[in-house]
């Protein structure tokens, strides 16, 4: 988390408007990430043919830790090459990096997924949150007051970070070196189409692939512009943006524990439906944000930012619980791939198709009284629009013994919540009951405790 978060905060953004970059080259920065999922397919393949995942998790997650740091020191070794130059080699080493990240992650997952047991998966998640997510913050907090002067070089500032990032994230696969780890369990006598048919021949998953596949492009098409946005139009500073992400992951270290806990209670499906269902406020918030007082701005937006960020760990520990625990031992690794490289790929187009629609937009805009729409919020109206379409879409989702989202809903708030919402009507069918038992003289025990129990009650 602490090499993830150094190389791909907003510093970075910074870094490739210094370099010359636009709205495009932030496009395709972020959506390189998501864009580059496919290679789990191939570490997917690769695992049904393997006995130990180790070795080869280790030295390709090595070599992917080391892949950025030539690059950012590219221009002050050989500056004759030019800012575009080093641009560009820059963009193909974070798609190598993020290429190779991707390789390992099933191989790392489909080990876990082996090696921690069924009981407490989610529980354990949560708790891996809470410490990824505080170190997140620490992380976002250092690399933004490192560059608190607005007027340093941050060209030579991103590459300090990415020095610090390597040396951590080196360190960190070191840490695994002798953690155990089962053999693999491959899928016996099948060929590449049988593995790659699986996930999506499986219903429940394919349902789950499907809403993943939407998820991603209604989160692609306005969130890797938010720290541009903030920088650009609403005109936070790069430490106050720092400082928001900082904010916002402390609020997903605080929720992680709980929504773990949650997931292991109730099931990964109701987290996953109640968090998506609550997740466009971030969206809402950014459409309120304009130029004006910085520091006013940062401080209504850091509460909403630290919901949103409790929101999408909740996703993120509802995804992964179902992948680990809907997948068979047989194959793992290709669930695994399947339920994210899909969509990461969908996301990934998205997210470079929105970058051009930015920089096709930039100087335009409409100004109505005391508010301006331009390209970003436009694209955020549209993130809104699709994710509220995904709501509709993860209750098609379905995970065998979890409960349903009005039981957990209820049991967090202490009441019926369908009874609350139907309380008015409720009320009147009880008046025209009463109406109706005094015009014809009945008693009011002898009807009205049948025509007001609960059905199924006792």
């Amino acid at each position: 988390m602490a090499y993830t978060q150094l190389t791909a905060c907003a510093a970075a953004i910074k870094y490739i408007q210094a370099m010359g970059g636009n709205s495009f080259h932030v496009g395709v920065f972020n959506a390189l990430p998501t864009g580059m999922l496919f290679m789990q397919f191939v570490a997917a393949q690769l695992a049904n043919r393997l006995k130990y995942r180790r070795q080869w998790w280790f030295w390709v997650t090595i070599l992917q830790r080391l892949m950025l740091l030539p690059f950012v020191l590219g221009p002050w070794l050989f500056p004759a090459l030019g800012d575009g130059f080093w641009l560009w080699a820059f963009l193909v080493a974070w798609a190598i990096n993020n290429g190779m990240t991707h390789f390992s992650t099933p191989l790392w997952l489909s080990w876990m997924g082996d090696y921690l047991p069924k009981e407490g998966l989610n529980t354990y998640w949560g708790v891996r949150h809470l410490w990824m997510q505080f170190t997140a913050a620490l992380m976002l907090l250092g690399s933004g007051l490192y560059l608190l002067d607005p007027a340093s070089d941050f060209r030579w500032g991103y590459a300090m970070i990415v020095l610090v990032a390597t040396v951590l994230g080196v360190i960190d696969i070191l840490m695994f070196y002798k953690v155990d780890e089962p053999p693999v369990t491959p899928l016996p006598q099948a060929s590449i189409w049988q593995v790659l048919r699986e996930p999506f021949q499986h219903t429940g998953f394919r349902r789950f692939i499907g809403f993943t596949c939407f998820w991603h492009v209604a989160a692609m098409v306005g969130a890797p512009f938010i720290s541009l946005y903030l920088l650009e139009w609403v005109g936070l500073s790069l430490f106050q943006v720092l400082l928001l992400w900082t904010f916002s992951w402390i609020g997903g270290a605080l929720s992680s524990r709980w929504l773990g806990r949650l997931a292991e209670a109730y099931g990964n499906r109701p987290v996953l439906i109640m968090c998506t269902t609550l997740k466009s406020v971030n969206m809402f918030a950014l459409l309120m944000a304009g130029p004006g007082n910085t520091w006013v701005t940062f401080s209504w937006m850091a509460p909403l930012f630290m919901i949103d960020m409790a929101l999408n760990t909740g996703i993120a520990i509802a995804n992964n619980g179902f992948m680990l625990k809907q997948s068979p031992a047989a194959n793992r690794t290709m669930f695994i791939a399947a339920g994210t490289a899909v969509a990461g790929l969908a996301g990934g187009v998205t997210s470079v198709v929105c970058g051009l629609i930015l920089v096709w937009l930039a100087n335009w805009s409409v100004d109505l009284p005391g508010y301006t729409i331009n390209g970003y919020k436009v694209l955020f109206c549209v993130s809104i629009l699709l994710r509220f379409i995904a709501v509709g879409l993860v209750r098609h989702v379905q995970e065998p013994k979890s409960r349903s989202v009005s039981h957990v809903v209820t049991m967090l708030v202490g009441v019926n919540v369908t009874q609350v919402l139907r309380f008015p009507v409720g009320l009147y069918r009880r008046r025209r009951l009463e109406e109706g038992i005094s015009s014809d003289g009945s008693s009011d025990d002898e009807v009205i405790p049948a025509a007001t129990s609960p059905a199924g009650s006792k």
